[in-house]
């Protein structure tokens, strides 16, 4: 029996409007996301965020960032940067937040780790522990945190759908370079 999990991709203050690498789009999609949830719950086995929360990420932080390879100050662990849009308030009634790239960049969601029990857990064994084999993806960014969890969850065998009314991305030759390559993988985008 196939169980399906949304997975709510780094819906945090910078990276909304206003945020020190806030994508137009970002509290939009927020707030899109939430209402999704609202109307779309029963669907769902599991819902689960990812967040970033840098600690010291190395040259993932630059005072002369190249946006590539390096960016500004984002998401510092503990931060109000690193917290959660208001607007998914609802939605963030998850089951557990898989916190990456404490000290490093690390883009995809599958990075983070939640603590169970005393214990730190990947999230892939998580969902694979519920019996998770769909997954949904939805959240900031989409040429970049969104694409890369959804690169990386159909390589570990789930199957994988973006929702891409429900993602907002940086550019758009970044996010049609993005959605070519997650089709490319298997994903289905739609």
């Amino acid at each position: 029996m196939s169980s399906r999990a949304l997975l709510i991709v780094d819906v945090q203050h910078d990276f909304c409007e206003g945020g020190s690498m806030g994508v137009d789009g970002g509290i939009e999609t927020a707030r899109r996301i939430n209402e999704h949830l609202l109307r779309h719950r029963g669907e769902y086995d599991q819902v689960v965020a990812t967040a970033d929360w840098h600690h010291d990420p190395g040259a993932h932080w630059s005072e002369e960032p190249d946006f590539v390879d390096s960016w500004p100050v984002h998401c510092a662990a503990g931060t109000r940067g690193a917290e959660f849009r208001p607007e998914i308030v609802d939605a963030l009634q998850v089951a557990a937040v898989f916190r990456k790239g404490h000290h490093d960049a690390a883009y995809s969601g599958f990075e983070g780790h939640t603590e169970e029990a005393g214990r730190s857990v990947a999230l892939a064994d998580w969902l694979r522990e519920r019996g998770v084999d769909t997954v949904d993806v939805v959240g900031i960014a989409t040429d970049h945190c969104v694409r890369a969890t959804a690169l990386d969850s159909a390589r570990m065998g789930f199957t994988t759908r973006v929702l891409l009314d429900l993602t907002a991305g940086v550019a758009p030759e970044t996010t049609t370079a993005a959605v070519g390559q997650m089709r490319e993988a298997g994903v289905d985008v739609s």
